[in-house]
């Protein structure tokens, strides 16, 4: 019997650091190239209904001084913006995220490069869970990263969402 529970332990255990190994490869993977790292960006906002999202993965994509700015219309109709540390915008989204279900996906991209400097606009569709069929909201996130030499990095996210003020141009729609 306490070889059977010892057994168990070590099985649990080896399961664990297996998985905390594998999770590691992949956080190496998402910084490896900018089609990555977009792919690991919207991925660990996304999920359904009652599903966590992987902060950490998140974290590990981000600059710790990184900005996070949406912007948009207040009640008068004038233009505002809202700056975000990644740590405020996780603290802002979290319980909506998980108690609304969210999964937000590009659509299309346009990359800007010069250097270590990188600028993307990346037009986006959001959903309430993956299977709905067509997206509740649409808008694009202006992203510049930094490549170190080793990896990506995102410096800042910057973005709007479509209205019938603020249509997505054709040459951002994917079509």
């Amino acid at each position: 019997m306490k070889r059977t529970i010892i057994l168990f332990i070590l099985i649990v255990f080896a399961g664990a650091t297996i998985n905390a190994q594998v999770s590691e490869e992949q956080r190496a993977k998402d910084v490896e190239s900018i089609d990555n790292l977009i792919e690991a960006l919207y991925a660990s906002i996304s999920g359904e209904k009652g599903e966590p999202r992987d902060w950490e993965r998140f974290r590990n994509l981000v600059i710790p001084e990184a900005r996070l700015i949406p912007t948009g219309r207040n009640q008068e109709g004038k233009n505002v913006y809202q700056v975000m540390t990644p740590e405020e915008f996780i603290e802002n989204t979290d319980s909506y995220f998980v108690e609304n279900g969210f999964y937000e996906y590009e659509i299309h991209r346009e990359e800007h490069h010069y250097g270590r400097v990188v600028h993307l606009f990346s037009t986006y569709g959001s959903k309430r869970s993956e299977s709905d069929a067509e997206p509740f909201n649409k808008g694009i996130n202006s992203i510049q990263l930094f490549d170190d030499g080793d990896r990506w990095w995102v410096v800042t996210i910057y973005w709007a969402h479509e209205s019938e003020f603020n249509p997505i141009p054709d040459k951002y729609s994917g079509m």
